[in-house]
């Protein structure tokens, strides 16, 4: 199997097991620390001093650099591999001041990951896994996904001509099954869950030495999704906003979300962390529950049934991260049903212009129910992370929609239009 922890020339220190503690040199093989197991999840953990000495917020103020790429001394890759070709990062930050009265809150804004090349946040661990495998030789990439991801991954490889292997399951969303058809990667759907599809994905990662892109298990690929916290920090000009609204399915966007911020409080670019709030679907809500629960309780692991497929999952594998990243900050999880997150796309739509995919309007359904709960507080800001594109998944919404909403026929003449509107001035 390849070597998938080999991290020349960058400023990564060790790769730390957050179950126990111990510190692993970067260039081990293994995904997982091998004294704890499955618990044994991995960060990578960087010479901050040495980052602080040779890379002032300065030399980022001048940079020209475009999108993720302008953070590279927080990423674990070499400074002369070449990133690829599609510009990842770089999304817009859009402020919201009339859904931010409405709320009762200060500020509120929209970071819009739906603008990324394949139209989710996805991409950004992506564009790490494809440097990441060039630097070590190996040619094929791997991973399961419920259709983000895979597009990704799919997309970053036909850039650079490596050779994608996606596992989905089954119930995968045609549009996102046709962006892997168009992009040239070799999709095997599996017969069964996303979970059934990551297992799969894992042994077979394994038995033919792919490197693997699978977030949960992969450390990282945190470091390319937390290039979000990253970029949302310098677009508020190093003001840190007061909440954090993420959708969360494995947990794998929460928790590098809040590795981004802790680099910047190593740093000392920033004084404090933003509270961080994830948010399930009622039909996928492991982790929900487990918060709820707390330590040391057991959680049992259910079929998800929900119309957001992206956050969808049977027992999240990246469980560890997510929690800490609630804990850590004082943030909470929150849980919001189907009809919910419907409403939310539209309203999003409507108020903001950003049509989100059912998953990342579970962000905006996530603000609505805490508003709802009078857990808001007046003078704060906060951000929803809209995590990918509504034309991923359109069938959800149109489903939802009431007659009322639908299209009106009308004749080809300008009569049919006066029957409507009148003489037009209202």
């Amino acid at each position: 199997m390849a070597n998938q922890n080999s991290c020349p020339d960058s400023y990564v220190t060790w790769l730390q097991c957050l179950a126990c503690g111990r510190h692993h040199p970067p260039e081990t093989s293994f995904l997982l620390c091998p004294e704890c197991g499955p618990a044994g999840f991995l960060s990578v953990t960087y010479d901050y001093p040495a980052i602080r000495r040779r890379w002032p917020q300065s030399a980022l103020a001048s940079s020209r650099e475009r999108g993720m790429w302008r953070y590279l001394p927080l990423l674990p890759v070499s400074p002369t591999s070449a990133p690829p070709p599609l510009v990842v990062g770089g999304t817009p930050l859009y402020p919201l001041p009339h859904i931010a009265r409405r709320f009762g809150v200060k500020e509120l804004y929209v970071k819009d990951e739906g603008q990324q090349p394949t139209g989710s946040l996805k991409d950004r661990a992506s564009a790490i896994a494809v440097v990441r495998a060039c630097e070590l030789g190996v040619r094929t990439i791997a991973t399961a996904s419920t259709g983000n991801a895979a597009a990704a991954l799919a997309a970053l490889c036909a850039s650079v001509q490596l050779k994608a292997v996606i596992f989905v399951p089954k119930t995968i969303p045609p549009a996102k099954l046709a962006q892997l058809i168009a992009l040239g990667a070799h999709v095997l759907m599996v017969d069964g869950s996303y979970d059934e599809a990551f297992d799969l994905c894992t042994v077979a990662c394994q038995r033919f030495g792919w490197y693997n892109r699978n977030t949960g298990l992969n450390p990282y690929m945190t470091e390319g999704k937390k290039t979000a916290a990253l970029e949302l920090c310098e677009q508020l000009g190093w003001r840190v906003p007061d909440l954090i609204f993420v959708p969360v399915g494995d947990g794998c966007i929460l928790g590098g979300m809040h590795k981004g911020f802790a680099d910047l409080l190593q740093l000392g670019w920033i004084d404090r962390l933003p509270r961080l709030v994830g948010v399930q679907s009622a039909g996928s809500n492991y982790l929900y529950r487990a918060w709820q629960a707390g330590p040391g309780h057991r959680v049992e692991a259910l079929a998800p049934c929900t119309i957001a497929d992206s956050i969808a999952v049977r027992l999240p594998r990246d469980p560890t991260k997510a929690l800490r990243a609630v804990d850590e900050t004082g943030g909470c999880f929150v849980c919001v049903t189907d009809e919910q997150i419907t409403t939310a796309i539209k309203e999003l739509a409507r108020l903001s212009g950003v049509f989100a995919e059912p998953a990342a309007a579970a962000a905006f359904a996530g603000l609505r129910a805490c508003a709802e709960d009078g857990a808001l507080r007046a003078g704060e800001t906060a951000v929803l992370l809209i995590t990918g594109n509504g034309l991923k998944d359109t069938a959800p919404l149109v489903r939802s929609l009431r007659r009322e909403e639908m299209p009106t026929l009308v004749a080809p003449r300008i009569e049919s239009i006066e029957r409507i509107f009148g003489d037009g001035t209202g």
